[in-house]
């Protein structure tokens, strides 16, 4: 679940949690490092050995704004603010860490009123594979649901 990583010249603590697909809340977290002092080259920190699945992690650079992002990565702007908890107006900060989808993978954040059948036929799927890719399905609104691309 976790690996060992040792700080090289130039690294810090944002550039680490790039490199790991991980946030720089989470390495501050398992390492207890609170003050920027505290990471010193060839120091060996804990960081996260598996990925997240559907998402990989960006940090937030002085001028991004969701448009560029979403341009960046080639990905629908509405999905990439809705997947982050945001409004498209919302003011994203510099070492923000946002979740980028996937590309191996199609979204789709349910609606009210949405079926199971209506999202498969979204997906254009099978029901077991469906089920498969998402383990708990509520079907309330706001919920996010994923389907691996062929």
């Amino acid at each position: 679940m976790f690996e060992s990583y040792r700080v090289t010249r130039g690294d810090d603590l944002a550039s680490i949690a790039k490199k790991c697909n991980t946030s720089v809340k989470v390495l501050q977290d398992i390492n207890n490092l609170y003050y920027i002092d505290d990471l010193r080259e060839g120091m060996e920190i804990i960081v996260p050995k598996e990925t997240q699945e559907y998402f990989n992690y960006y940090v937030v650079e002085k001028g991004d704004n969701l448009y560029a992002i979403a341009r960046k990565y080639n990905i629908n702007p509405e999905l990439l603010a809705n997947l982050n908890g945001l409004n498209m107006s919302d003011y994203i900060y510099p070492n923000q860490t946002i979740l980028i989808p996937k590309s191996n993978y199609s979204y789709y954040i349910t609606a009210d009123g949405d079926t199971m059948d209506e999202v498969i036929k979204v997906f254009n799927t099978t029901k077991d594979k469906f089920l498969d890719e998402n383990k708990t399905i509520y079907l309330m609104a706001g919920q996010l649901l994923v389907n691996r691309k062929n």
